[in-house]
């Protein structure tokens, strides 16, 4: 297959790298990707999940936290973690269509 999936260490996922055009390949081709995309989809709600338990311990630690310079770095951690989570959304809604034909 001509299509890797590469581990983007930010959002924790395995991203689709395409080496040509969509509509280059071949419908096969692009079974098998769908399937592989499918499978890592599939993962992007507990990934999720997981963030949004961290970002859940640091909102504690923030209400508690008395250090100005802690408080913003907690706050900066937090910031980035929505936005991960908020890219992972993206992920996983927009390429929903592309999901959807691999049951068709």
């Amino acid at each position: 297959m001509s299509v890797i999936f590469k581990k983007d260490v930010r959002l924790g996922i395995s991203l689709p790298v395409l080496q040509k055009e969509w509509e280059c390949y071949h419908p096969h081709e692009q079974q098998e990707i769908l399937l592989q995309w499918e499978k890592i989809r599939g993962t992007i709600p507990d990934r999720i999940s997981e963030l949004e338990s961290i970002i859940n311990k640091k909102q504690e630690r923030l209400g508690e936290e008395t250090n100005f310079e802690a408080s913003c770095q907690l706050n900066l951690d937090i910031s980035e973690l929505a936005s991960i989570i908020n890219d992972l959304w993206i992920w996983y809604r927009s390429n929903q269509e592309l999901s959807q034909k691999v049951h068709m």
